[in-house]
């Protein structure tokens, strides 16, 4: 079994499922008392969230790259990210390792294609859903037609995992805001809607679409644990 190191925090309300998934995922492809070989090392998200605002993408990157080169000094064998939108910085960090980066984008597409989708919705912070790191890596390396909601859905989604969920709030007045805006999305087209940031299963789930929906926390845990056993 491989060592996983885990960059989290960012919130480490999306974090801890990781670690339970990981774990679960192991123990009962193995048996026994077996669990996962993790190491983590947990963000102060303020620090980051600072930077996101600020548009001081290259200083998260450093950032975000000292995290990856202490687990890879701490005995890593690859590096999974706890959060959808720092993938951004995936190309500042992978030239200074010696070990993967696991992308949530490909544990994410790479169900979808299999599910035989080619149109799917997308759910995320603004920087996930507007800047092209995301939607590009979809699209170029799946084949995958991605939508994203309208200006103003795009912002309230934001509002609500930044001042919602990353608090651990969960409120009805928001499930039922992001219900309308999953409904929107099917109505132009979407097979399937994206759950691109962490939190959002947290707010929530397959019971409130109409179309399959893809949790990219539980996908990239997933696909983590099945690389470790690999």
């Amino acid at each position: 079994m491989k060592t996983i190191g885990l960059i989290g925090g960012m919130s480490w309300q999306s974090t801890v499922p990781y670690y339970r998934l990981i774990n679960e995922i192991v123990s009962q492809k193995l048996g026994g008392l077996h669990s996962a070989k993790l190491i983590l090392w947990n963000m102060d998200f303020e620090a980051i969230a600072s930077l996101q605002r600020q548009d001081r993408w290259l200083e998260a990157g450093e950032v975000m790259a000292d995290a990856a080169l202490r687990l890879q000094q701490a005995g890593a064998e690859s590096i999974v990210i706890c959060t959808n939108t720092m993938h951004k910085l995936v190309p500042d960090m992978q030239p200074h390792l010696q070990i993967p980066i696991l992308h949530i984008a490909d544990a994410t597409a790479q169900v979808i294609r299999q599910a035989g989708l080619r149109k799917v919705g997308l759910l995320g912070t603004r920087f996930t859903m507007e800047d092209s790191f995301y939607v590009s890596h979809l699209r170029e390396h799946y084949g995958l037609e991605v939508i994203t909601p309208d200006a103003a859905a795009r912002q309230l989604v934001h509002n609500v995992i930044f001042n919602e969920l990353c608090v651990g709030e969960e409120k009805a007045t928001s499930r039922a805001q992001y219900r309308e805006i999953m409904a929107a999305l099917v109505q132009q087209g979407a097979e399937g809607i994206i759950f691109g940031c962490t939190e959002i299963a947290m707010l929530v789930d397959q019971t409130d679409a109409a179309v399959p929906v893809f949790d990219t926390t539980t996908l990239h845990a997933s696909y983590a644990a099945e690389w470790a056993l690999a």
